[in-house]
């Protein structure tokens, strides 16, 4: 297992916080996802042989919000 920080532009509320959870939480390979609307960023625990970090960049803008690493 691996953990990253992304950072997460556009996030208002805990119902995105919720959202973008949910969205990381429900990809193959992700074990956990802690979003925080106050630093704007997600740290994810994830196994690199089932998820590339850039799905899960993918699935964060896929969702209505901007990711970086």
């Amino acid at each position: 297992m691996e953990t990253i920080n992304i950072k997460i532009g556009g996030m208002t509320c805990g119902g995105c916080v919720k959202s973008v959870t949910k969205v990381l939480e429900a990809l193959d390979g992700v074990a956990k996802a802690e979003v925080d609307l106050a630093s704007a960023s997600a740290q994810i625990t994830f196994d690199p042989a089932e998820v590339q970090t850039a799905a899960l960049v993918e699935a964060i803008e896929d969702a209505g919000f901007d990711a970086s690493l």
